[in-house]
């Protein structure tokens, strides 16, 4: 059994079969996606997020023990291991019960109690630690010595004070109090740095320059956007309790009396409070709230990326897409199904009648020669100028705006440029923004998540817990959609379960120069991809018009016998068993289950074969705005305005109505409480919305959900898709 699960399992709450089951199948190799689709029995039937837990919590665990093994050798060189302190650092069940108990042994810099301790003043220390002395100056008056520096009683007081102050910022129990008094009274304060208080830049912090919380529950932007005006130097943050509660604490712990040695100790514990604990704890509970604080960013970026990336797709359909300017014109590409580049051109929609004429032929000739069954409109610069122009056209196909967000980004990166070689950027551009429509994922996983637009701080927060979230957020969504095997880019395939940078740029180039994949075991022929790799992949990858009707479907290759027999059982072929419901309705699954397959997997199976490689993604709906509202003087105090939510924070939501710049829906406007505004709504969602204040100054839109528009008139497809 792994060291770790028995631990894992209460501090999550799980079997600990499961957790064991979970940390074998981990140490094998297998990933996050393959554990929690195909190996349901083993585990208990744990989905992606408790599996991703017990993973996060062995990493966590083995991190403990590591950070032990450190500690256990640096005090066995030392000469400073005892049974008693060893039995402490193996018993610690938290990072920081194990700096406690490590934290008076840890080498550190010359102090003010070091140089006491040279000067022979550590006895007078324990003597007046302990409070029984009467006299304390007659007492230092015996470690006075100018050899050794303490030249009176008060420097042999002062000596030995510094001594206790260190004690009592070392003492576990201290800290274990301390923490509690900061978490159950402290505050976050921030005040404004005087000196910077009437630059420019620090009117982004006015709202800080005066600003307190409670430590226990202070939102996470607050807490975030004050760091960062401190760490620009507009703000000076504060995070501690009051200096009465705190010291109160201490004398509790270590006054014994009112003797003149107790009044010695308490000048060491307020001395020890200002200099060393207080400072320490500040310390640890900035850590903290910064910790909490990353974390519930973290999820709402993850949250949001979700969405987009699970959005509707169009399709493998022909498109014609716009990245609309103005000066330059709109950069106007023909795709084919495949998201291949046929033609491009430019339209000047702004620049008189005879443009205004040539851009209406060229978008004719290019729907007439390439056939697209959409157009695709970025939602930038011109974006709503150019709806119009092209929906004045009457062109019979729908024009839908898609955000744009990231893809100037894409367009100048290394994997655009080897998609398009002999493209600028400006036409990457586009192709991207039609790319996106036809498959959101497929095109959004080649930018980097932070580009898209729709986290909270991103910047702000821990960079490598933030790319983990993200990478986990982008895997779980790939292989829940599946990706085809013989269209997927390399940036695609390379998160699909077990297959690495290399391994997918080795597909591709396998694909490129032997043809398509005629077969999910022709993924053996390429170089390197060996059969462990195939075991976790296989099964998320599609291949359409195999052979094996079963390549297109999420039915793993190992279970591809095991459907063999239902459909002989019943008296026809896989082919016809996926086709034919009163087939499927023949067998009984109970049949079936065996030590390796047990009725979670054999379900997963019969749904699979109702609806081979089935995409999870909803369908699109039709969405437009408001057509009256084209910019920010359009609008007035109490329209009520069709919007897609664009971004949702801890703190509301923008909402797009079509102006350019999106309004906020903060969190007290929703319509009804809500802590988390992620629980009612989502980036892509369409709403409602009433336009509470515009202020042009600062080019700011407040707004109100008037109501969520669940239940779009469902067509063929959106006027707006993101």
């Amino acid at each position: 059994m792994n060291l770790f699960t028995p631990q894992i399992a209460r501090e999550l709450q799980l079997a600990p079969q499961a957790v064991e089951a979970v940390a074998q199948l981990l140490d094998e190799g297998a990933t996050v996606p393959f554990i929690a689709r195909y190996r349901k029995e083993k585990t208990g039937n744990l989905d992606e997020v408790a599996i991703t837990a017990i993973r996060d919590g062995l990493a966590k665990a083995a991190e403990l023990a590591s950070r032990k093994d450190a500690i256990l050798k640096s005090l066995a060189e030392r000469n400073l291991l005892t049974d008693e302190l060893k039995a402490a650092v193996e018993g610690a069940s938290t990072m920081t019960a194990l700096e406690d108990t490590y934290l008076p042994y840890r080498p550190k810099r010359r102090t003010r109690a070091t140089a006491a301790r040279e000067a022979g003043l550590e006895p007078l220390a324990r003597l007046l630690f302990a409070q029984g002395e009467d006299d304390p100056q007659a007492a230092a008056a015996a470690f006075v010595s100018e050899e050794k520096g303490v030249a009176d009683v008060e420097a042999a007081l002062s000596g030995a004070r510094d001594i206790i102050a260190e004690w009592i910022s070392e003492d576990v129990k201290a800290r274990q109090e301390m923490r509690g008094v900061f978490v159950r009274f402290g505050r976050c304060e921030s005040t404004v740095v005087e000196a910077k208080k009437d630059e420019p830049e620090a009117a982004t912090y006015q709202d800080y320059f005066d600003w307190s919380d409670s430590l226990r529950s202070v939102p996470s932007h607050r807490l975030l956007a004050a760091l960062r005006g401190e760490r620009e130097g507009y703000l000076s943050v504060r995070i501690r309790p009051s200096d009465q509660v705190a010291l109160l604490t201490l004398r509790r712990l270590f006054i014994k009396g009112e003797g003149a040695a107790s009044g010695q100790v308490t000048a060491a514990i307020e001395d020890s409070y200002k200099r060393l604990l207080g400072p320490s704890m500040e310390n640890e509970a900035r850590a903290m709230l910064k910790k909490r604080a990353d974390t519930e960013a973290i999820a709402i970026f993850a949250r949001n990326l979700r969405q987009l990336l699970m959005a509707s797709p169009f399709g493998a359909r022909a498109v014609l897409a716009v990245d609309p300017g103005v000066r330059t014109g709109c950069k106007v590409v023909a795709l084919d199904a495949t998201g291949a580049l046929l033609a491009h051109d430019v339209i000047f929609i702004q620049r008189g009648a005879d443009q205004l004429e040539k851009a209406a032929a060229i978008i004719r000739q290019l729907i007439s020669k390439h056939s697209p069954l959409a157009v695709a409109v970025g939602n930038g610069t011109a974006s709503r100028e150019t709806v119009d122009f092209l929906n004045g056209l009457s062109l019979d196909i729908p024009v839908l705006v898609v955000s744009e967000s990231g893809a100037s980004v894409y367009s100048a990166s290394e994997e655009a440029r080897k998609e398009l070689p002999d493209q600028d950027v400006t036409v990457r551009g586009a192709v991207s923004i039609g790319r996106r429509l036809m498959d959101p994922l497929a095109e959004l996983v080649k930018i980097d998540p932070k580009a898209i637009g729709v986290g909270q701080y991103q910047h702000d927060v821990d960079q490598k817990q933030l790319r983990e979230s993200l990478d986990d957020t982008v895997i779980s969504c790939v292989n829940s959609v599946g990706v085809d095997l013989n269209t997927a880019s390399p940036r695609l395939l390379s998160y699909v379960s077990g297959l690495s940078d290399k391994l997918a740029r080795g597909i591709v180039a396998h694909r490129e120069a032997n043809g398509p994949f005629t077969s999910r075991s022709a993924l053996l022929d390429v170089p390197r991809l060996g059969p462990k790799t195939y075991q976790q992949a296989a099964g998320f990858l599609r291949v359409r018009n195999s052979i094996n009707p079963l390549d297109a479907s999420a039915v793993h290759p190992e279970n591809y016998k095991l459907v063999g027999q239902m459909a002989s059982d019943c008296g026809c072929t896989v082919s016809e068993l996926m086709k034919d419901r009163s087939k499927r309705e023949m067998i009984d699954v109970n049949k079936y289950v065996s030590g390796d397959v047990g009725l979670p997997t054999l379900n997963d199976i019969m749904a699979e074969l109702e609806k081979p490689g089935r995409d999870p993604r909803p369908a699109m709906v039709f969405f437009a705005f408001d057509p009256s509202v084209k910019t920010m003087k359009d609008l007035k105090t109490g329209m009520t305005l069709p919007g897609l939510v664009s971004n949702v924070t801890a703190f509301g939501a923008f909402v797009d109505v079509g102006v350019h710049t999106d309004g906020l829906v903060h969190v007290s406007q929703m319509g009804r409480p809500v802590k988390d505004p992620s629980q009612l709504l989502h980036p892509g969602q369409a709403v409602s919305v009433t336009v509470l204040d515009v202020d042009l100054k600062r080019n700011r839109i407040s707004l109100a959900l008037a109501k969520t528009k669940k239940d779009c008139p469902k067509n063929d497809a959106p006027t707006d898709a993101r």
